[in-house]
């Protein structure tokens, strides 16, 4: 039988998230639908928390990850940061967590002039640089509104991250940050310009990273450049040491022994620098939180090969098709002992439309539930409206209520930005 990982759970032989039916949620708000447990994200923050408690930090959350406003404010009611990557991010900050924006973080490497103003109006805590033209943009923005803008580099420490190819960030020929060899001479430009206050260093080298290591290899370098720079006369009080901490999405994962293990070599590789520690935790926090639930609509047959064909589809969890990911598949009933090799799929019309491929799973019959799990991450907020789909509804679970988070999409939505003529 697939393992069902905390929060979800069999109870009287039905799937459930915390004390909740997934059956009776998707009879209310139908199919596809996303279901979080508050629980879980609230667990995964205290993790955090606790394994760097004897440090000063923030832990600044990533949008991009899951950007529901209901999950933000819960996230700030638990004491989170932000770390944006768009102006509309920074926007939802300003919506769920006015009183956050002052503990944001604004990366990201194609910032526009209305995204900067819109951080400086909004005086967020911080803008990591990642370009010498983005220096020259933010010091003029900063002059023309009269606002001094905190700032620091976002450093390549050309770190090989191990992780898929797309997600990896941390090496020279990648488009983000600055090459660490070439950051002395952008401080030192930086703090020419009276509108820019040259604060701190980040370093991001990838996500879904599974290993220490390569944490703390980068944070070495970073904490040497660290102490550069302050030879330099530079006041570095902040290190960002990003986000990227791996989870399992295939079971056996003890997830508060990796976060302490993470903690340890990030803590090591800085110690004695006296700094205030920026994490950018997202897919660690939300995606054990979240599944995908998904009725099947038929079984069909092409030669040997067998399909599950579900009412989900790519543009609902595009994981698969563009990372080549995993997720485990249940079925919301108890399983039955019959096993079958199937892979299941969608209804878009593309071939990538799949979530899992040769995949040995219990067998399930038209109309029944299934749920992907593992799916709070990066599920949600890269959905989409192929083939004129609307995007599914959220649901957040509390002990034993549900609650709407996002009602379903209707063609009235999806059509109302477009001009009939």
């Amino acid at each position: 039988m697939e393992r069902v990982p905390e929060p979800f759970r069999y109870l009287k032989g039905e799937l459930h998230c915390e004390n909740v039916r997934l059956s009776a949620l998707a009879e209310k708000y139908g199919t596809p639908l996303y279901v979080y447990s508050a629980s879980e994200i609230a667990d995964r923050v205290r993790l955090f928390a606790a394994a760097f408690e004897n440090l000063r930090h923030t832990i600044g959350y990533s949008v991009k990850a899951n950007s529901n406003l209901a999950i933000m404010r819960m996230l700030s009611r638990a004491g989170c940061g932000f770390d944006v990557v768009s102006g509309g991010e920074l926007e939802r900050v300003r919506i769920a967590a006015p009183r956050r924006v002052r503990e944001t973080v604004f990366s990201g490497v194609g910032k526009q002039e209305w995204e900067i103003d819109l951080g400086l109006k909004s005086g967020i805590l911080i803008f990591n640089i990642e370009s010498a033209a983005e220096l020259e943009m933010i010091a003029a923005r900063a002059k023309k509104l009269r606002k001094k803008a905190r700032v620091g580099f976002r450093v390549n420490p050309d770190v090989n991250a191990e992780t898929h190819p797309y997600i990896s960030t941390g090496l020279r020929e990648h488009k983000f940050g600055v090459g660490i060899g070439e950051a002395q001479e952008l401080y030192a430009r930086a703090a020419q310009s009276k509108w820019l206050e040259v604060a701190g260093v980040s370093c991001h080298i990838g996500s879904q990273i599974t290993s220490a290591g390569p944490f703390g290899e980068a944070l070495k370098k970073v904490a040497d450049l660290v102490r550069g720079l302050r030879r330099d006369g530079h006041s570095i009080r902040y290190v960002d040491a990003g986000g990227g901490l791996g989870i399992s999405y295939s079971g056996g994962d003890d997830f508060g022994s990796r976060v302490t293990q993470y903690a340890e070599v990030v803590k090591s590789a800085l110690h004695g620098l006296d700094v205030h520690l920026l994490l950018e935790p997202g897919r660690s926090i939300i995606a054990h939180a979240g599944a995908l639930l998904t009725r099947v609509v038929l079984h069909k047959e092409n030669g040997a090969k067998r399909f599950v064909v579900v009412d989900a589809a790519m543009n609902d969890l595009i994981r698969p098709s563009l990372y080549q990911a995993h997720h485990e598949i249940v079925p919301v009933k108890q399983p039955r002992a019959e096993f079958e090799r199937v892979d299941v799929v969608g209804p878009v019309c593309e071939t990538g439309d799949f979530f899992a491929r040769d995949r040995e799973m219990p067998e399930v019959e038209a109309g029944e539930l299934v749920a992907v799990l593992d799916a709070g991450a990066y599920g949600m907020s890269l959905a989409s409206n192929y083939n004129t789909r609307a995007r599914a509804a959220e649901v957040i679970v509390e002990g034993k209520k549900g609650r709407l988070i996002r009602r379903r999409e209707t063609m009235r939505d999806m059509l109302a930005t477009e001009i009939r003529r």
